[in-house]
């Protein structure tokens, strides 16, 4: 999938001065997390909003707001927001604030550990197939 590259500059613009803020590919467009926990992020040209189960239904009954139905599955606390929603820079900021204001309710989280590769204590070395049948003819006779 694409995402609006317009839409994800005006979000960095909007989120600029904030610490703790990385972008990530997710759904399948671009989605941009605050220490960890995504606030808002873009579906072709859709704003995804993060704005917690509480502000759930007052965020749905804004204008342009639908339920976040990804995959057809429905996910409470996010919703989608129409590009007529999020025309002018104060009502893309308004719904970038209401996620922020949940968003930093969650406890911030740590980056997974770095995978080491460690070989197993017991290594299993495969015998090639010739000397596997070799061994079989020699117990059969």
């Amino acid at each position: 999938m694409s995402y609006d590259e317009g839409l994800a500059q005006r979000l960095r613009e909007v989120l600029e001065e904030r610490s703790g803020v990385t972008e990530k590919q997710m759904f399948g467009g671009l989605a941009f997390l605050l220490h960890g926990s995504m606030v808002v992020g873009i579906i072709h040209d859709e704003l995804m909003a993060r704005v917690g189960p509480i502000q759930h239904e007052a965020a749905l009954a804004r204008p342009h707001a639908r339920l976040m139905d990804f995959a057809g599955r429905p996910m409470k606390g996010y919703v989608y927001v129409a590009p007529a929603g999020i025309e002018s820079d104060a009502a893309l900021a308004e719904w970038v604030s209401l996620a922020v204001t949940f968003v930093s309710t969650l406890p911030p989280k740590e980056a997974p550990p770095e995978r080491a590769h460690r070989p197993s204590a017991v290594t299993k070395v495969k015998a090639p197939a010739k000397a596997k049948r070799a061994a079989r003819a020699s117990r059969k006779a």
